[in-house]
């Protein structure tokens, strides 16, 4: 094989198994996620065992980075590194070209070596959307601080609650609207969106992929029974925030292997809302949040949480606060929900 070539493979390698160590990093120290971080890891080294079968001294012997005319060269529109989300975006793009053409370079030397190229190039492509699916919808949910859920089923009634938690400061509102018709729901659904739209809130559909997809929202929310998240970002059409019903430990940890956007922690107290769920209280957000920690998953606080609570439930951990009857009932929801968010975001910057 001619020495460039050698030079082609060496230059790839790097550059692949460096681009890799940016997307770990990525994973682990802005994510949080264990999980991606592990594969990453994974890949990288599987990339080195790979490359490790063709003859080492050949390709160190054919490097010349001092003669390499491609060092410092730099092309107009290269993206600009702005964020920390930028590096990896750069280096999951780099990474999939590097393999290319280490794959077919390796082909002229080692064919076996080409082929498990060409497999983890492929592992790359899904590892970088598995990522983006991931940590888009977590970062967007991040910065919920209150989550209402409306539970009505009458359009008028639904729609006003919305516009006035939005105008009170609701980061996220959640439409709950149960036994009724299909074609209801998705129109109701549709105008509930473009009111959170136009008012900057989330929108989250409970239980119904669907409609949360054809309605253009921004998340759904599943209860233990409804669809698996898996087949829900199968559904999705653009990243999805993905959230999840957890009432127990058990239940937490099973949802850790599909990675939600956020569980719901809770009832922290008794609810109107699912009056027959036994009380989790907040040791279990506690410890819930202790076991979220290494997986890069957001959560939210749920259950029976009031102005008279909300301390509580802050002083466990929770940055994210989910409400129902105490704005939905109040007589004046937006100024309730001016009042909780003022509450919250005082209590979560102090421990902060």
């Amino acid at each position: 094989m001619e020495r460039a070539a050698y030079r082609i493979i060496d230059a790839n390698f790097n550059r692949a198994r460096e681009a890799l160590r940016v997307m770990e990093e990525y994973c682990r120290f802005v994510l949080n996620s264990g999980a991606l971080s592990e594969r990453a890891k994974g890949l990288r080294h599987e990339l080195c065992t790979a490359v490790g079968r063709l003859d080492t001294g050949k390709l160190l012997a054919g490097r010349d980075t001092v003669g390499d005319v491609g060092v410092g060269q730099r092309v107009e529109g290269q993206l600009e590194r702005v964020t920390v989300k930028d590096c990896f975006t750069a280096a999951a793009k780099r990474l999939t070209e590097a393999l290319r053409a280490l794959a077919e370079m390796a082909q002229m030397e080692d064919k076996a070596v080409a082929d498990a190229v060409e497999r983890l190039r492929y592992d790359a492509y899904t590892l970088e959307k598995d990522i983006v699916l991931f940590s888009e919808p977590v970062e967007k949910f991040n910065r919920v601080r209150l989550y209402v859920l409306i539970t009505s089923n009458l359009p008028a009634e639904v729609l006003a609650l919305a516009s006035q938690c939005a105008t009170g400061g609701a980061d996220c509102i959640q439409l709950r609207a149960k036994d009724i018709p299909d074609d209801r729901l998705f129109a109701l659904a549709v105008e509930f969106v473009e009111i959170c739209r136009e008012m900057g809130a989330l929108s989250i559909i409970n239980d119904r992929a669907d409609v949360a997809t054809a309605a253009g929202a921004d998340g759904v929310h599943l209860g233990q029974n409804d669809l698996p998240v898996e087949q829900v970002r199968r559904l999705q059409l653009a990243p999805l925030i993905i959230g999840k019903s957890t009432h127990s430990a058990k239940e937490l940890e099973a949802a850790f292997p599909s990675r939600p956007s956020y569980v719901s922690l809770g009832p922290a107290f008794p609810t109107v809302t699912k009056p027959d769920i036994e009380i989790a209280g907040t040791d279990y957000l506690r410890q819930g949040l202790e076991k979220l920690a290494a997986t890069g998953i957001s959560h939210v606080a749920i259950g029976g949480i009031t102005l008279d609570n909300v301390e509580q439930v802050i002083a466990a951990g929770a940055r994210r606060v989910s409400v129902c009857s105490v704005v939905t009932k109040a007589a004046d929801p937006a100024t309730m929900c001016r009042r909780l968010k003022e509450k919250i975001v005082k209590l979560v910057d102090e421990r902060s």
